[in-house]
This record gives structure tokens, sequence and C-alpha cells, in this order.
């Protein structure tokens, strides 16, 4: 198990692995076949968008809780551990997880039929409050993940060094992608609400 665990690769085959067996044993347990219909599909789209929002919001909370709160504390001979190693690490499955977290996103609304009804906020025929408070949530889901791409990654890859720039261009780069990363966590608040509020139907 150790050597398993060890492992980050294996690690994430090992979940795999214990999520289909736990697939199986509730089947067999319940007496349901494997139907891979529509609404499985639609199940599995779920499950992928929710596994890639907790590693980019659980990053995002990370750089906004955790790094960016405490960079003032860590000695200057120690910050390339950070700038250099951590950080262009971690943004990479920030931003991998942001892309797969609205593809997945835009799929699961597809194969479910709202999507268009959710771009439209609920003010298409036919609409309901459900529409409404997942579309806000789709579009504010948007405007974050255009922040990671187009604003916040550019601005880092100056910031971290990755694109070599001048040293007032640097700072200026880095404190943008701080502002953004701070925004993004604002918004990841009422987000995360007209989420959990439409399949709540509390909204």
């Amino acid at each position: 198990m150790a050597k398993i665990l060890s492992d980050l690769t294996s690690t994430i085959i090992a979940g795999l692995v214990l999520a289909v067996v736990l697939i199986v044993i509730m089947m067999l347990w319940h007496g349901t076949g494997l139907d891979l219909d529509r609404n499985w599909w639609a199940f599995l789209f779920r499950w992928m968008h929710v596994v890639s929002g907790v590693m980019w919001i659980g990053i995002l909370w990370y750089f906004n809780f955790v790094q960016i709160p405490n960079m003032g504390n860590i000695p200057d001979e120690q910050k390339p551990a950070i700038t250099g190693v951590i950080a262009p690490a971690a943004l990479f499955w920030f931003r991998w997880g942001a892309m797969a977290t609205i593809i997945t996103g835009l799929i699961l609304a597809w194969l479910n039929g709202y999507l268009f009804q959710a771009i439209s906020l609920g003010t298409m025929e036919n609409s309901s409050s459900f529409h409404t408070a997942i579309g806000i949530g789709m579009w504010l889901g948007t405007i974050m993940w255009f922040n990671v791409w187009f604003i916040i990654w550019p601005n880092q890859k100056k910031a971290l060094g990755i694109v070599e720039v001048v040293a007032d261009e640097k700072a200026k780069a880095g404190r943008t992608a701080m502002l953004f990363s701070r925004t993004n966590t604002m918004l990841s608040i009422p987000m995360l609400y007209a989420m959990v509020a439409a399949q709540n139907g509390v909204f």
C-alpha cells in the first residue's frame, strides 16, 4: 500500500479503481444494470465536472488563503523554491482544472437539455428559476475561466520569470495576477452558491 501511495500516478489509478469497484458493488447491491443511456453520461460528466471543479477552486483557494498571504513571511533565500517550483506546478493544475471544469460543465448542461436556457439566464420560454440559478453559476464560472487563461496565467508567466520582462513589468504583472486571483476568489462564493442552490431548488 505504501508503494501505491508514494507515487501520485499510482494513487490516482487506485482511486479510479476504487470508484469502479464502488459502482459495481452498488449495481449488484441494488440489482441494477449499467445502462449507458443519456442519464448515465450526464452522471459521468457531472462527476468529472465536480472533480475538475474541486481541483480548480481548491488550488485557487490555496493561492489566496495560504500562498499569497504567507509569501511575506518566507525568507528571501527560500522564495525561489515557491516561485520556481511550487507555483508553476500549481498553476498547471489550476488552469487545466479550470478548462476541464468549463468543458465538462457545458457538456453536462447540453446532456441535461438546459444549456440554452441557462445561458439566457432563464429568460427563454419554458424556463424556470433552476435555469436562472444554474445560468448565473455558469456565467460566473465562465468569467473566472476567462480570468485564469487570459489574465492570470499570462501575467503569472511574467511574474514568475517564465517570460522574461523588465523588473517594473514583472512587479506589475504579479500584482495584476494577484488582483484577478482575488477577483476569482470573490466570484467563487456566489458561483458555488448559485450552483448548489440550483441543484437543491432553493434559489
